[in-house]
């Protein structure tokens, strides 16, 4: 009781510390960025986490870097869409539990418009709109703003010798197929075990304090959870949701985990859709802006209309927002901690090693001939020596992606 004492008091100092150092930022200048994110933020979580760098850390210096890396290894240990769990993180440190629901409501409303617009054409013609042409040219420059911010954030995240070495494994088993979050767990576990090592005995003392206050926390979240897996047979509305809600609850890596999640229980287990329909969402998911789980809102569309698809918009996004809600409080509380703070050092670096794997992975299918590897090539050199705004960028590579269709130059 003692340490739980000291966790809780620790961390409501923090907590008044963090709300009182913090520069606050108008939520109308909250609203109109994750807004506009939403509509330019094309290239999946990668991409986003490196335009929110750009622009909040090196551009509006919302945060710092190191604030930034920690907010990042925070959302990736979480299920759920990453790249929006940090927009809900930054929300909240910027404005509060408002800024907590608009960072993140403000990112996700307009790419769920546009997929669902998609779907109603999908419904309405029989066949997705195309969007080649736009993204022909908006991936090479997504390429480039994700190197731009893997060079930043890493300069900041590799403090040591050992952080390198970490980092560099972890690009080799994420090339080599090692699960994810056995790469971000066995990282910072690994790290953690390290500092506990070279702890004095006092501070060995301090450190159950973080455990039980997460044992805790854990043990609400599992209480809740099992509820939202009842059994459905019938596409209402209700049932809809929940089937999104759960899958929101455990889904942890990229768009093609997902694809595995929502096949088991959409196609396999109750038939609500066909394994076609399945994969124009999860393409459509991908090729819009904004979060890959946005493909929630193009299944719930096909299911049950408008209805359904803000039934399932909700569902797989609202975990995100609870889920932030309970661990952002105790970002400071870990840090201060020497084991919990090495855990995070590890599960940054391993953050960024996948980021980096995926951004090879990206740039194999994104850098096709001389106009794409030119792309890439000019926007990092306007990135990193002229600082221009990646937002223009990505506007400019949709341009000239399609006037290079129209043209008929690729």
């Amino acid at each position: 009781m003692r340490y739980t004492s000291l966790a809780l008091g620790e961390l409501e100092q923090d907590q008044t510390g963090q709300q009182g150092d913090a520069q606050r930022g108008s939520l109308k200048e909250l609203t109109f960025f994750f807004l506009r994110l939403g509509v330019t933020a094309f290239g999946g979580p990668a991409a986003h986490i490196a335009i929110m760098e750009d622009e909040l850390v090196r551009r509006r210096k919302w945060l710092s870097r190191e604030k930034f890396l920690d907010l990042l290894g925070a959302s990736s240990l979480i299920p759920g869409p990453s790249s929006s769990e940090l927009a809900i993180h930054i929300g909240y440190l910027r404005a509060g539990w408002m800024g907590l629901l608009l960072g993140g409501a403000c990112f996700i409303f307009p790419a769920a418009v546009i997929v669902g617009v998609i779907a109603w054409a999908y419904v309405r013609f029989g066949h997705l709109p195309a969007v080649s042409a736009l993204l022909y040219g908006v991936k090479p420059v997504v390429i480039a703003v994700i190197l731009q911010a893997l060079w930043g954030l890493g300069r900041t995240a590799v403090k040591s010798r050992t952080l390198a070495i970490a980092g560099l494994l972890c690009v080799v088993l994420s090339f080599a197929g090692v699960n994810v979050l056995l790469i971000l767990f066995g990282t910072g576990s690994i790290l953690a075990g390290i500092a506990a090592l070279s702890l004095s005995r006092a501070e060995k003392e301090k450190t159950p304090a973080l455990f039980l206050v997460w044992r805790g926390t854990r043990a609400a979240i599992a209480r809740i959870l099992p509820w939202t897996g009842a059994a459905v047979t019938i596409p209402g509305l209700w049932p809809l949701f929940l089937v999104f809600l759960r899958i929101g609850s455990i889904v942890f890596g990229s768009g093609y985990v997902l694809l595995a999640f929502l096949r088991a229980d959409l196609v396999v287990h109750r038939a609500w859709v066909t394994d076609a329909q399945l994969v124009d969402a999860v393409a459509v998911g991908q090729v819009t802006p904004g979060p890959v789980f946005t493909t929630a809102t193009f299944i719930g569309y096909l299911l049950r209309g408008p209805a359904g698809a803000l039934a399932a918009t909700v569902g797989i996004f609202l975990p995100a927002f609870i889920l932030v809600a309970i661990s952002g409080p105790f970002i400071p509380l870990i840090r201060r901690s020497r084991i919990a703070g090495a855990f995070l050092d590890g599960v940054n670096v391993a953050s960024l090693a996948l980021m980096a794997a995926v951004s090879c992975q990206l740039a194999r299918s994104a850098l096709v001939d001389w106009l794409t590897v030119s792309l890439a090539a000019v926007s990092a050199v306007l990135l990193l020596r002229f600082r221009i705004n990646s937002a223009w960028l990505v506007l400019g590579g949709a341009v000239i992606g399609i006037a290079a269709s129209l043209l008929s130059i690729r």
